[in-house]
Parts: C-alpha cells; structure tokens; sequence
C-alpha cells in the first residue's frame, strides 16, 4: 500500500456512520484509494480460538468481497447493513477503490486512533451522533477524543437535526 492514500471511515452501522461513510466517499475519495472501515466491537465480543489472537491487535484487514459475506461476518461478530455494503460496493464500482475493514475489540476511542498509527491512515472520516452536552460530559464524546489525539487529520460528519 506504498504511496497510495488510506482513507479511514470509522463505522459502526449507525445512520451516523452511515452518513460520514457517504460524506468520505463524495468529498474525499478518490480514484484508486484504499478505504479501511475501522470498527471497534465491545472488549470481550469474540468466540474462542482464533478471534482471542485478533484481541490485542484488531483483525486482519478483511477485502470487501469476505466482509460483504454475512458467513464471513458471522466469525467476526460484526453484521454490516445492506446500506453500508451498498455505498462501498458502489464507490469500489465506480471509483476504482479498494475498500477493506479493520475489526478492533475495546474502547473506540483508543481503537480508532490506535488504527490511524499501525494501519497507518492518511485521514479519517467519524460521525458524530451528536450528545447533548451533559451526555458528552458523561460519556465522552469519540469523535472529539479522537481529532484531539489521532495522528492523522480527521473530519468529523456531524448528524445533524433529525438525523439528517
């Protein structure tokens, strides 16, 4: 992957990744790119056997044709949407792009800017769901941890009103 930029999607299946994931796609991709959709699963989410070897280091990168799979998906423990698959399946259509996912177990916020370092991303596209702020306070916000300590510029797609 020498010289070719990686463009990370921080995605969760949510209509807020979703709409970051479109965002990445329409404003930041281009021809012959490598998009990695970094998602980050519960600690303790996997089967026995060969997902504990995964647990430390986060899977392998898995081509679009495995993770488009739900057999495949099934032994990872992530279940894509139809309309996710459908906006990467038509970008790698129409933009010429390699399209992969990176499946991290733990707190995504640690996760994800550990994926922009060892991956390593060009930039990174997150959703923002939008927490009130006694939520955020509470919960911590990952899209703001993340631009504060990812290595890589990152954009974040807000959701908007409505969910919009």
């Amino acid at each position: 992957m020498e010289g070719e930029r990686r463009v990370g999607v921080a995605v969760d299946f949510s209509p807020c990744s979703r709409k970051a994931l479109k965002w990445a796609v329409d404003n930041v991709v281009r021809n012959g790119d490598h998009v990695i959709l970094v998602t980050v699963l519960p600690e303790g989410q996997y089967e026995h056997g060969e997902m504990q070897l995964w647990a430390g280091s986060g899977s392998p990168l898995v081509p679009l044709v495995e993770f488009s799979d739900p057999t495949i998906m099934k032994k990872y423990g992530v279940n894509p949407d139809p309309e996710t698959l459908d906006i990467v399946n038509t970008a790698a259509r129409q933009k010429q792009i390699v399209v992969l996912m990176k499946i991290y177990w733990g707190d995504p916020r640690e996760k994800i800017c550990e994926a922009i370092d060892k991956i390593p991303l060009s930039c990174l596209v997150i959703g923002n769901r939008g927490l009130g702020k006694i939520k955020r306070a509470l919960l911590g916000s990952v899209s703001n941890y993340v631009v504060n300590n990812g290595s890589c510029p990152v954009t974040v797609v807000k959701q908007g009103e409505h969910g919009n």
